[in-house]
């Protein structure tokens, strides 16, 4: 039984006997099955997530719904993701279930609901906890709004969302003239991308391709050359229409706060496979990931271009037959 199960077997939070239930930002694989499946809906942003739940048969939207019955939230790691969720709900006047891990935050966001809203007793179990509270108006200075960094639009909970991420920058400082088609995967809010298409004349097209649809939607802004083209995809599972010459990233590390050098790992082995025969990937990572071995797997010629305290830069070229 998960957590969520648990807790309602306990009667520690309880259903409303009618009307849909919207769940918030669940990951792949999370449990639903104590729901009434005929009034779950879900709202993530995360095409992964989106893609999985669609497949399973639920109703799946990026839009949090206007009058749901009960909305559960996920709490992910992001606390302005958090708390623009629950402002969210309660600028529908939703009753809320949050729950969450331990290593996701839950604890602080729990405190920090406690002086402003009446939340339930929590209940502890597995690594994190299950609460409820009712609508509260107190929240609504918790709503998301969009953010500027450098003159670029950004959205609370998004990567790098108050700042230009250093190693993206790093790498944007590296990156000689690209020519032809290119990639950026896990493009953000377009940062890379916007530096890569001002310094790159000879670039005919440019991919953006963003799990996040808030990141993918600053992109868009953000990024309006001809050359480019914004795609919200699973940067693992998106396939491009022809080889690639190059492909430029600052992959993801984490699942959740814990650090999780095969995800990056697994975008340099989709890379490989977008490249033509001498194309080339760009790659920024920190110092401490262990991407050496896959990048020799999957290139003929891999270099470290730069290396600092905090990150190396890798050129990789050729990718060797799958």
């Amino acid at each position: 039984m998960s957590r969520l199960s648990h807790a309602l077997d306990a009667g520690a939070v309880t259903l409303p006997e009618f009307g849909s239930i919207a769940v918030i930002d669940p990951p792949v694989g999370y449990d639903l099955s104590a729901l009434p499946r005929d009034r779950v809906e879900i709202v993530t942003p995360n095409k992964p997530a989106y893609d999985a739940f669609e497949a399973a048969g639920y109703p799946v939207d990026v839009i949090f719904p206007k009058s749901p019955a009960l909305a559960i939230i996920v709490a992910g790691r992001s606390k302005e993701r958090n708390r623009g969720n629950l402002a969210l709900a309660a600028l529908s006047a939703a009753p809320v279930i949050v729950d969450g891990d331990k290593t996701a935050g839950v604890d602080s966001l729990y405190r920090d609901l406690k002086g402003r809203a009446s939340v339930s007793p929590a209940y502890a179990k597995a690594h994190g906890k299950v609460f409820a509270l009712a609508p509260v108006a107190g929240l609504l200075d918790w709503l998301p709004g969009p953010g500027s960094v450098d003159g670029l639009r950004t959205w609370p909970g998004v990567f790098s969302a108050d700042r230009i991420d250093p190693g993206s920058k790093l790498l944007a400082d590296t990156l000689p003239p690209l020519k032809g088609r290119v990639a950026d995967l896990g493009s953000g809010w377009g940062y890379l991308a916007h530096r890569a298409l001002a310094a790159s004349p000879g670039i005919t097209e440019m991919h953006l391709v963003e799990a996040d649809a808030h990141a993918a939607s600053c992109g868009r802004d953000n990024v309006p050359d001809p050359r480019a083209q914004h795609h919200w995809a699973d940067a693992l599972t998106w396939t491009p229409e022809a080889p690639l010459d190059a492909v430029v990233m600052n992959p993801p590390f984490h699942t959740g706060r814990a650090a999780d050098p095969a995800l990056g790992q697994s975008f340099i082995r989709a890379a490989a496979g977008m490249l033509g025969r001498n194309g080339a990937l760009w790659l920024v990572a920190n110092r401490h990931l262990p991407y050496e071995g896959v990048l020799e797997d999957c290139f003929r010629e891999v270099e470290t271009v730069k290396a600092d305290p905090a990150f190396k830069i890798f050129h990789a070229r050729k990718p060797r037959p799958r």
